[in-house]
Formats: C-alpha cells, sequence, structure tokens
C-alpha cells in the first residue's frame, strides 16, 4: 500500500496563488505515476495533471499555463503549484499513486481549495 497526505489547502482570492503537497509513504517502488484531481460539488471528479516517474507532466486545458505539479523525490512529496486562480478552481483537491501492483491505485483524502472572486 501507499499511504498518501494532502495538505496546503484554503482559501485565497481570485488571481492569488497556493501550493498543495502530498505527502507519500508506504511502498514508494511500485508507484508508476502521480496525479492530482478535484472535485467539485455536483461535478465528477477530474484529473488536474500528472507526473510520470521519467518527470514527464500533463495537464488539463484549463490550468494550463497555471499549475505545476513537481515532486521532490528526497522528500517523497508531490506538489501542486496553483497560480491565477480562478473561482472555477474550487474544489476538493485529492492526489492519487497509480501503482504496478494491487491495488493499482492509492488516494489521498483531499484537501479544500476555495477561491473567492
Amino acid at each position: 500500500q501507499v499511504q498518501l497526505v494532502e495538505s496546503g489547502g484554503g482559501l485565497v482570492q481570485a488571481g492569488g496563488s497556493l501550493r498543495l503537497s502530498c505527502a507519500v509513504s508506504g511502498s514508494i517502488f511500485s508507484i508508476n505515476a502521480m496525479g492530482w484531481y478535484r472535485q467539485a460539488p455536483g461535478k465528477q471528479r477530474e484529473l488536474v495533471a500528472a507526473i510520470s516517474n521519467s518527470g514527464s507532466t500533463g495537464y488539463v486545458d484549463s490550468v494550463k499555463g497555471r499549475f505545476t505539479i513537481s515532486r521532490d523525490n528526497a522528500k517523497n512529496t508531490v506538489y501542486l503549484q496553483m497560480n491565477s486562480l480562478k473561482p472555477e478552481d474550487t474544489a476538493v483537491y485529492y492526489c492519487k499513486a497509480e501503482r504496478s501492483i494491487r491495488p493499482y491505485e492509492n488516494w489521498g483524502q483531499g484537501t479544500q481549495v476555495t477561491v473567492s472572486s
């Protein structure tokens, strides 16, 4: 198993910034990729950004140019730097680990991000 603990959420005004952190522990060797997802009230959970073991990254169109996913292997932590935040970015943000062995994915508990207009 992999344990994931998110932090860094909060309330911010539109145009502001936040940095989310996802602390990873457990069977880290089994992780192929890490992702940040979000779920707004009444909406489906969506993939926001992902980073592979090789360092390749990908983003949903709505956050390109504003969000950056990164990782610090020495700290076993994945980050999501969010700039130029918009009210539509308001959601619970979750960290997910994709693994090569069962269970093939693990989720964190989520952290709330609220952007006021």
